[in-house]
């Protein structure tokens, strides 16, 4: 039997962690602050609230979320089958009742012989070995303990993320190469050039679009920390012209002169497979973003990766303050879930069994998992603890995040179904070589 370790919030990420070394032999606390100390955005005590969508994405085989889930299931995920039995209709999305599946998970982790359910707020990084998992809604004072740990340099305490595109919806004949004052192309930027017309239609349709209503927690110091793209164009008709979509210094190839106005999208990975929007921090809802933001020439057929987010979510500096198992240096604690960067519901449970994998690793002495980067799990692992990673923003699964393809085909859902075989294999083979790790995992289901 080993020796007990702390996992601190009872979300998605940490009972998942919970009740994953628990079935390994290992006793568990399980720190929960709810009821006595409610957050902002939860209602009830039980475990794995969803406290925004009830959907888990999509269940199709050949989309990154897909293959996630694929990838969870042959590793032995608990609460993925408990979404399951609380599903309702969703077309080809798994959404669950969200009641249902907060209560299946509350009364499975609450039941395990192994597992002590703690309600108590902590305040401190407990000395033994732990898991935090305390989300983007940490407490203030876990929060500063974490930020001392790990340097306040690497904390954020706002999401301010401008939307990421794939590379291959930009219009290449529209969108060019260029850094500002480059000669010659070839540059470190993608440009989408506009002319008046289209930058005056761009900031009208900006400035009418619906946006997000934050909640009050969202709000304090919320735009001292970042301007929206659309609050910056409330202060006059030419800002973001004179901003972040300033010309100058760019030719438009196609006419031998400056743009009018230009977006400017930055490479998100070495690959270039992903664009960010620079500037575009938004508080914009999602299908308004999706509306505006294709009127920029050149993303008339954008596909996002991610939109942009604005609110209150506590998140640390992943690749530059942890290790690679994502544990803080110097201390017997590990990171789980949102507060790490990994975006999204299915993200949360996967991060929390790998924390789990990774601590019983530790503990019975094995080699730490290293997942296939070729999958939507062990990519984003790549991304999120890569000291090469710039400007770390949290991130959700997606194949802009996958290594490309050899003779890739060229039709996208071909390189999508490839992209998916290839990530199931490798994957079934990580499992099938560390049984040391999933000796009592489910069996891996078929391909």
């Amino acid at each position: 039997m080993y020796q007990t370790v702390d996992v601190i919030g009872a979300g998605l990420a940490g009972t998942e962690c919970a009740l994953q070394l628990a079935d390994r032999g290992v006793r568990v606390r399980l720190h929960e602050g709810r009821p006595a100390r409610m957050s902002p955005a939860h209602r009830t005590d039980r475990f794995a609230e969803l406290v925004c969508s009830n959907s888990l994405k999509s269940t199709k085989p050949e989309t990154a979320a897909g293959v996630l889930k694929w990838e969870l299931d042959a590793m032995g995920c608990r609460l993925l089958p408990m979404a399951r039995s609380c599903s309702v209709p969703a077309g080809g999305a798994l959404a669950v009742d969200r009641e249902e599946f907060s209560r299946v998970v509350t009364e499975e982790a609450m039941a395990h012989p192994l597992v002590e359910v703690v309600r108590e707020e902590v305040t401190q990084i407990p000395a033994g070995p732990s898991v935090i998992a305390a989300g983007p809604l940490c407490s203030d004072a876990l929060f500063e303990a974490i930020s001392r740990a790990v340097g306040e340099e690497s904390m954020s305490f706002f999401d301010a993320a401008a939307p990421i595109v794939s590379a291959e919806s930009i219009d290449g004949s529209i969108a060019f190469s260029q850094s500002r004052y480059e000669e010659g192309g070839a540059g470190d930027y993608l440009n989408c050039p506009m002319e008046r017309d289209e930058y005056d239609a761009f900031v009208d349709a900006l400035l009418s679009a619906e946006r997000v209503i934050s909640r009050d927690f969202e709000q304090a110091d919320l735009f001292c920390a970042c301007q929206p793209i659309e609050e910056v164009a409330r202060t006059g008709h030419d800002s973001i012209r004179f901003g972040a979509l300033k010309p100058v210094g760019l030719t438009n190839p196609m006419t031998g002169r400056r743009p009018w106005a230009a977006v400017q999208l930055r490479a998100e990975n070495a690959q270039r497979s992903a664009y960010n929007l620079v500037g575009f921090q938004t508080n914009l809802t999602w299908p308004e973003q999706r509306r505006v933001f294709r009127m920029i020439p050149g993303l008339g057929r954008a596909e996002f990766l991610r939109y942009g987010v604005m609110h209150r979510n506590s998140f640390v500096d992943s690749p530059h303050a942890l290790d690679a198992t994502f544990a803080i240096p110097g201390t017997n604690a590990r990171l789980a879930g949102q507060i790490t960067g990994t975006e999204g519901y299915v993200e949360a449970m996967a991060s929390g069994l790998l924390a789990a994998l990774n601590t019983y690793a530790h503990l019975a002495h094995l080699p730490y998992p290293r997942l296939p980067a070729t999958g939507a799990l062990g990519s984003l692992v790549a991304y999120a603890t890569d000291p090469a990673t710039v400007g770390y923003q949290p991130m959700h699964v997606n194949f802009g995040l996958v290594p490309p393809l050899e003779d890739a085909p060229r039709r996208k859902d071909d390189r999508r179904r490839r992209m998916a075989e290839r990530a199931r294999a490798d994957m079934g083979a990580f499992v099938a070589d560390r049984h040391d790790l999933f000796a009592d995992a489910r069996q891996v289901p078929a391909q």
